[in-house]
Order: structure tokens, then C-alpha cells, then sequence
């Protein structure tokens, strides 16, 4: 099972390049990353990420074309499950996942749209400093250095 916060959801225009994303904060985050903005996230809290809440979601968010999971959760296999649900009854819409992971497995290319890696640690910044440990991909390709131009 995926949890996120509905509270949370939000379109944003920067995270994806070029796409009108909605962010979808998902909990019981694994990671640990000291300096994170939303320690809270790695607690199981929020509501069941279910088909029929996306479904809503992306109804509701007209002109939405990305769909992020902000995070992975504890359900490798949910997750994927409701990323195939996007691709299969909103064809429109492209998948994004951020995993606070340094790899990720083969699966995360073959079924996010894109795919950010990499803990957040404070010293090397954000995805949008070239020193930066984060590397974003679409479709398998590191498209990172587009976030250094903005």
C-alpha cells in the first residue's frame, strides 16, 4: 500500500522540465537524508494512494500532463501497480517518481517517465546546483544539466 497526503497534493511547473506536474507527497519514505524538508514523510500517515484517489486527482487538476510521486513508499510493488494504472487509463499523462535512492532498479526506467535519484545532502544542494549528487532521467537519458540552465 502507497500513502500519501491529499493536504499536500499541488501542481507545480518546476519540478519535471516542461510538464504541469501534480505532486503527490507519498509517506513512509526509507530514506534518512539529513536536511530534509519534510522529515515527517518517512512516517506512516496520509491516505491509501489508491486507482480510484489518482483517478480523482487527475479529473479534478485539468491540464495536468505529469503525474510525481514524490517518493517511493514501502511498496515497491504498489507503486508500480498505480504508475501502470496512469499509463494504462490516462495516456496523456507521463510518471515521475523522486527516489532518494542512488540506483534504482531497471523496473523505475522502464516504468516512470522520469526518474530522480540520489539522497538530498545539503552541501552538494539541490538538483538545480551543478554540484549537486542528484541526477534526473528521462526514459533512461540524464537529462540533469537542464535544471543548471533555469
Amino acid at each position: 500500500m502507497i500513502k500519501y497526503i491529499p493536504s499536500l497534493t499541488d501542481t507545480v511547473i518546476e519540478e519535471i522540465p516542461d510538464r504541469v506536474t501534480l505532486a503527490v507527497e507519498i509517506t513512509n519514505c526509507r530514506g534518512n537524508c539529513p536536511g530534509c524538508h519534510s522529515p515527517f514523510l518517512r512516517d506512516d500517515i496520509g491516505e491509501e494512494l489508491t486507482e480510484n484517489a489518482i483517478d480523482k486527482l487527475l479529473a479534478d487538476n485539468f491540464g495536468i500532463n505529469c503525474f510525481l510521486f514524490l517518493g517511493e513508499g514501502s511498496d515497491s510493488a504498489a507503486l508500480m501497480r498505480l504508475a501502470g494504472h496512469i499509463k494504462s487509463r490516462w495516456p496523456r499523462v507521463e510518471t515521475a517518481v523522486y527516489s532518494g535512492r542512488d540506483k534504482v532498479d531497471d523496473s523505475f526506467f522502464r516504468t516512470f517517465d522520469f526518474v530522480k535519484t540520489g539522497p538530498y545532502i545539503e552541501s552538494l544542494g539541490p538538483l538545480n546546483k551543478p554540484t549537486t549528487n542528484q541526477r534526473m532521467y528521462y526514459h533512461g537519458q540524464d537529462i540533469t544539466e537542464l535544471f543548471w540552465k533555469r
